[in-house]
């Protein structure tokens, strides 16, 4: 399957929820040719949201894969959710593309998951063109959203469309095509977007279109020496020399192409795929794969994206299945073939890439086996069984271990209780399946109680999960209301000392161990250690046992409510020994002094904050405002527009149970919301006293 790396294209589909991604996917399968026809988000005929979830609530839930051709070059697609909740499918695409479209509603601009997955895309350091779509709604705008996305998401977009009209048919000036401020020319579609007609620009819209390409060019200026010197000298400027600096400013990440259109109407989205072959990457144009040597940690190794390199690939996604599941691979280097072995340096084993496949939305491509795959390349291999998402699969002889992809705590759980002793074995088998399928989602049996705690990102999102239990896997479950997922920590430093004199087995045991504890903000989750003991104090190995029974200790929850433990730096400062310390007698003084200083330094409960958007009619603004007082949430700002009212806040989640029934209520079903994760805060000392109790 070997292609030329300059014509691929490995891209992201990334937005807010309902500002139409997959619309924009199938409009693109459609205009390729992969598609005879488009499948509709509403109708639920979509390519990528093929799971009953998603064509039963219309959003995308799981990011899927599709690839297809358009005109000289290959493109590797992903099609990302827009729900908060499932933000882990946008980090691990982000981690593994080479290029994103964003996605913008005309209508509702910057909206709060936008803001998210830019900045999701900033980390990864992602080149990104943006797409602003829905230009035939009521309340659409190109230069407001344009810069909104300059002023709210600190970015250097550069328009190079100008929309024609704006707004449905039934308005003095609707929405109806496109002006090319490259090609200086007039784009209309017909044929659900298939023919793209060529034209003269009108000679009322000239004066317009002229200002706005010399806008275009002006901001084209500053990243190009070539373009500028030849405005200098009022020599003309090809559309090619204009379509390179764009390129080499949009790969450097200078700049974002914007496009505009219509995709449920197929209006520019020929623009966008353009837009992709022009100005996006391909994997020789990104930086080489930098990792560590699994052998000598210290050591750096680098992988170019050459087919001559050593193998190195990344595990971004799992999908499980009773015949084998399939790993969606991102190859960085070298080639990977089928019926090989391949290396996971995490664990220290082999393990088999037996079949290659093509992947088709979220399934194998019924006739996508292919014998081997080259670099740049995005597969789904079947035969590894220890890998997990994140890791490193690469070439023995010649190993290196990539940086894994990092994902958000979880701040919801909810209880579910088997009914009867064959439910809970089946349900402890498809629990692990649900975890290696999804990074986010964590599961734990409570021994007392035999009920089951399970964790996700929000109630969508345990609702989701859910449904699968009961409807697709035909399980028994009792299943209880959602909770919220707190953590403990620490509000002031202290040292105890911890120590050991026990007559075990016959044998005397002797320690004494001196332990520093504090808050550290920089421990996001569980308990950072550190050693600050004398030299000699201590055998290394007995070193080593502290370590490990103080990590046990801090995974083992708090005294307030047992909640995981964050925010809390455990430093070794001082020791004694004799000839009857063992590892076990440090073990005991490490647990003892552990547990002493956790009730000494003011234990504290944390709460999560979530960042939630309200869009509101301004009529019901003060209803809104009043209701999100008595849930114990500040507000960040305001903003109205058209007659619509956007408010953030910060509010903690325990408080927004149920918020969107309540909030439609309120608003006679016209106001909208959305939230997402901000942080840990102490939490009222009555919600703290609730556990104590």
């Amino acid at each position: 399957m070997a292609r030329k790396l300059q014509n691929l294209r490995n891209i992201g589909i990334i937005a807010h929820i309902d500002a139409g991604k997959t619309t924009v996917t199938e409009r693109m399968l459609f205009l390729s040719g992969t598609k005879h026809r488009v499948g509709k988000v509403d109708s639920g005929t979509t390519t990528t949201d093929d799971d009953q979830e998603e064509q039963e609530r219309g959003i995308t839930i799981y990011s899927a894969c599709v690839t297809f051709d358009w005109k000289d070059i290959h493109i590797n697609l992903l099609d990302t959710p827009g729900h908060v909740d499932f933000t882990a499918e946008v980090e691990r695409s982000l981690r593994v593309l080479d290029g994103a479209v964003v996605v913008f509603s005309a209508r509702e601009g910057v909206e709060a998951q936008s803001e998210t997955v830019w900045r999701q895309a900033n980390k990864y350091e992602v080149p990104r063109m943006a797409f602003i779509n829905k230009l035939d709604r009521e309340g659409a705008g190109f230069e407001r959203v344009f810069n909104e996305i300059k002023n709210r998401l600190g970015a250097n977009p550069v328009a190079i469309q100008m929309p024609v009209g704006l707004g449905p048919s039934h308005v003095d000036n609707p929405f109806r095509g496109i002006v090319d401020l490259i090609k200086m020319r007039y784009m209309t579609y017909e044929d659900e977007g298939k023919k793209q007609k060529e034209s003269p620009i009108p000679e009322e819209l000239l004066d317009e279109a002229e200002f706005a390409r010399e806008q275009m060019l002006e901001s084209l200026y500053e990243h190009s020496d070539e373009l500028a010197s030849l405005a200098m000298e009022e020599q003309e400027i090809s559309n090619d020399q204009i379509r390179a600096a764009i390129r080499k400013a949009t790969i450097a990440r200078q700049i974002q192409p914007v496009v505009c259109g219509s995709a449920l109407h197929g209006i520019g989205v020929q623009g966008v795929l353009d837009g992709v072959k022009f100005y996006l990457p391909s994997p020789i144009e990104r930086p080489p794969v930098v990792g560590t040597n699994p052998r000598k940690p210290e050591q750096e190794e680098v992988r170019k994206p050459d087919p001559k390199e050593p193998f190195c690939g990344l595990v971004f996604k799992i999908l499980p299945a009773k015949t084998g599941d399939l790993y969606w691979i991102r190859v960085y280097s070298g080639t990977l073939s089928g019926n090989s072995r391949v290396y996971l340096p995490s664990q220290d084993k082999k393990e088999n890439a037996a079949q290659l496949w093509q992947i088709h939305a979220t399934k194998k491509d019924r006739d996508g086996q292919v014998d081997d795959v080259s670099c740049g390349e995005i597969v789904g291999v079947i035969g590894p069984r220890f890998a997990v998402t994140g890791d490193t699969l690469c070439d023995q002889k010649s190993q290196i271990l990539l940086e894994p992809i990092e994902f958000p705590e979880t701040v919801i759980e909810m209880a579910i209780e088997p009914e009867s002793t064959a439910d809970r074995n089946k349900l402890a088998e498809i629990l692990e399946l649900l975890k290696r399928q999804d990074p986010t989602f964590k599961a734990k049996e409570n021994e007392e109680t035999g009920q089951t705690l399970i964790a996700g990102m929000g109630e969508l999102h345990l609702e989701i999960i859910k449904n699968r239990l009961l409807r697709d896997f035909n399980l028994n479950v009792k299943v209880y209301k959602p909770r919220v997922s707190y953590r403990e920590t620490i509000s002031q430093a202290v040292e105890v000392w911890g120590e050991c004199h026990r007559l075990v087995d016959g044998q005397q045991l002797f320690a004494k161990l001196k332990l520093r504890m504090e808050p550290d903000e920089k421990v996001e989750q569980g308990v950072g250690i550190r050693s600050r003991l004398p030299v000699d104090s201590m055998p290394m190995e007995m070193v080593q046992s502290v370590k490990d029974e103080i990590k046990a200790r801090g995974e083992g929850g708090g005294c307030i409510g047992s909640f995981p433990l964050a925010k809390i730096r455990v430093t070794l400062v001082d020791a004694e020994s004799n000839e009857e310390s063992t590892p076990m007698a440090f073990s005991i003084a490490a647990g003892e002094a552990f547990e002493d200083a956790l009730g000494k330094a003011a234990p504290m409960l944390l709460e999560p904050i979530m960042k939630l958007t309200v869009t509101t009619p301004e009529e019901y603004y003060g209803e809104i405002v009043g209701d999100l007082a008595q849930r114990r949430a500040q507000i960040v700002s305001t903003d109205t527009h058209l007659e619509t009212t956007t408010i953030v806040a910060n509010a903690p989640l325990a408080e927004l149970f149920g918020y969107s029934s309540a909030m439609r209520s309120l608003s006679q079903g016209r106001a909208g919301s959305s939230m997402e994760p901000l942080e840990y805060a102490p939490a009222p000392a009555e919600v703290a006293d609730g556990f104590a109790m």
